[in-house]
């Protein structure tokens, strides 16, 4: 009998992608990890990793014992979903990833809404962005994530994850003092501060300014979108700002609408498959949807 344990010591693996990320994960010690796994070889009958320079990787064997892990492990999920959905009141706790915009627009809203409708569940929220945080709720670090979408750029859609939409948020040319004139093109030789190559932020930011004419001139790189619109206020840069940055009143820089086909990011929450019916992620997602609302029809109007 394969001991689920160590299926899942497996997985993490497959997840993590060293034997230390396990293990600091885990709060094990790598030696011991290894050890597990040697056992589970043992029960399966068959080699479950090779290695690979210092490191090592999953055989197709071991590829299959985790396919099966992951579906076992959505139905213990959905179990613990049922489980909950039977109890009077939620509680627990409920483990968050909100990207800075969301993090700082919507996250406190819906805390407030939860804390007086379900004082007993405990909520944890971590600012990530959504290349790493949708890892790490495979991973089961988080139990719900926020994560967006940019026009032209389909976010990935890993296996195991289910996503629900959230709505949608207004992206605005953010001109700097003195800017040459009043749109894109007109800032072809201007400074730009703009999120991290790598990024889906970046990747649109990148094809929009080419597909103006222009490689833009990015001085300036931050995850951190209050950084971005100080560089502007301050006349530093131009930047490309979505409308969850102005969540206390609006723009104090000139703003430009962009083409209709490129001014609006999609938001979603994403929850591992089998856990969206959770009451708690139901809870969050519903108080996350109220907190939405609002801002959205008052960028609208």
């Amino acid at each position: 009998m394969l001991d689920l344990h160590r299926l899942r010591l497996l997985r993490e693996l497959k997840h993590r992608g060293t034997l230390a990320a396990v293990a600091e994960a885990l709060s094990y010690s790598p030696s011991s990890i290894s050890q597990q796994l040697s056992v589970l070889e043992k029960e399966a009958g068959v080699q479950l990793l090779e290695p690979v320079g210092r490191r090592v990787r999953l055989t197709a064997q071991a590829e299959i014992l985790v396919a099966h892990t992951e579906a076992v492990l959505e139905r213990l999920e959905r179990a613990e979903a049922d489980l909950a959905a039977s109890l009077r009141g939620i509680a627990g706790v409920l483990r968050v990833a909100a990207f800075q915009t969301a993090a700082l627009a919507l996250v406190p809203d819906a805390l407030s809404a939860l804390r007086d409708a379900h004082p007993r569940l405990r909520i944890e929220v971590t600012q990530r962005e959504p290349e790493s945080a949708l890892p790490a709720l495979l991973a089961r670090d988080f139990d719900l994530v926020i994560t967006e979408e940019y026009p032209g750029d389909p976010s990935p859609r890993p296996a195991g994850v289910d996503h629900e939409g959230l709505g949608t948020d207004e992206i605005r040319l953010a001109l700097p003092a003195r800017s040459p004139g009043a749109g894109l093109r007109d800032l072809a030789e201007s400074p730009w501060v703009m999120e991290p190559e790598g990024t889906a932020s970046r990747r649109w930011a990148t094809r929009l300014c080419r597909e103006a004419g222009f490689e833009p001139d990015v001085r300036f790189e931050s995850t951190d979108l209050l950084l971005h619109l100080r560089l502007v206020e301050r006349g530093h840069a131009a930047a490309l700002l979505p409308g969850l940055v102005w969540q206390d009143g609006p723009p104090a820089v000139p703003v430009v609408e962009l083409p209709e086909e490129h001014r609006t990011r999609r938001l979603f929450t994403a929850s591992r498959r089998g856990g969206g019916s959770h009451p708690a992620v139901r809870a969050f997602r519903e108080a996350l949807t109220d907190a939405f609302s609002p801002r959205s029809q008052g960028r609208s109007g």
